[in-house]
């Protein structure tokens, strides 16, 4: 029974994740067309809102969906009171849940994720730091970018 139960719920589960990243890609998309200077200047208004609200709940409902509940313990740091959100060690695709539970804050990720089909949109609404692995300076840039970002004083969201 336990081997009929995963050949059913496995199929069911990937078409739910499929569906479930379509519509994160549809909202990402949504969010950030017709936007000027795309990742130097802060998503505002309802764009903002839109990639808080949708995407945090789309990757809710898809770790749900995956067997995972999430439960918070205590109270997640507010941009004012954190402008930089530290999550450690970050290798893996648990670190969504950590965005999901903080409000979809601007990421550090490197320059070539960008530049995948689907998962490059959704990134590139968060507004990341794009780190490039050729760019000699780019370390530099990134420290630059982040704490330009930090002192910003709230125009951007936290930075993870």
């Amino acid at each position: 029974q336990t081997l009929l139960q995963g050949i059913i719920l496995l199929p069911l589960r990937a078409i739910c994740i499929i569906f479930i990243l379509l519509l994160a890609w549809l909202s990402a998309s949504i969010a950030t067309c017709c936007q000027p200077r795309r990742g130097f200047l802060p998503l505002k208004g309802w764009r903002r809102r839109m990639i808080q609200t949708t995407l945090s709940g789309l990757t809710r409902t898809a770790y749900l969906v995956m067997g995972f509940q999430v439960k918070v313990k205590g109270k997640v740091a507010s941009l004012p009171e954190a402008p930089i959100f530290v999550a450690a060690p970050h290798s893996s695709f648990f670190d969504a849940i950590i965005c999901a539970l903080t409000g979809m804050p601007s990421i550090v990720s490197r320059a070539e994720n960008l530049s995948t089909p689907v998962f490059g949109t959704i990134l590139s609404s968060l507004q990341p730091v794009a780190v490039s692995r050729q760019d000699p300076d780019s370390r530099k840039n990134t420290v630059a970018e982040i704490t330009r970002r930090a002192l910003s004083r709230g125009q951007w969201p936290q930075v993870i």
